[in-house]
């Protein structure tokens, strides 16, 4: 049986792989980087780093990020993500979304990717990535093959 530290370095691990091979294969598809769920903003941060001449948006419900870890201004969005993301319509496509909204309850997880995912998709540029923490699913979505033997993670390519 792992520890709960042992969970948390093979998710860790297997989130910065995501986002490494995204980065990858994003560079020349045109928009913004979104972050949905900023939780602690370690994921932002690494973003920054692989992005750092882009705009990185991230959404949260509430702030818990410290300063140096969390966006300012119109690049920080946070309240229900049911009102927050269609706001965001209009504006240029994102080439990569990163959903990190996990949880240990699995099915308001599975519910909220059912809703998710649909907001998610009107705000992707075609040859965008979705890459997330849950299992999610939408018509312009092509699963992409990635080895997760320690964690469950998720890639899309957008059509």
């Amino acid at each position: 049986m792992d520890s709960r530290l042992d969970r948390m370095i093979a998710r860790l691990t297997t989130q910065r792989r995501a986002l490494d091979r995204a980065a990858d294969e994003v560079r020349l598809v045109p928009g913004p980087v979104l972050e949905i769920g900023l939780g602690k903003g370690r994921t932002y941060s690494h973003l920054r780093k692989l992005f750092p001449d882009r705009a990185i948006i991230a959404f949260d419900r509430d702030l818990h990020a410290p300063a140096d870890a969390a966006p300012t201004g119109a690049d920080l969005v946070l309240g229900n993500f049911r009102e927050t993301l269609p706001a965001l319509s209009g504006g240029p496509l994102a080439a990569l979304a990163h959903a990190d909204f996990g949880s240990e309850d699995k099915a308001r997880d599975a519910a909220q990717a059912g809703w998710l995912a649909e907001l998610i998709d009107r705000l992707m540029a075609p040859g965008g990535l979705v890459v997330s923490d849950r299992a999610m699913r939408a018509p312009r979505w092509t699963a992409l093959p990635f080895d997760t033997p320690d964690w469950p993670y998720f890639i899309w390519r957008v059509g």
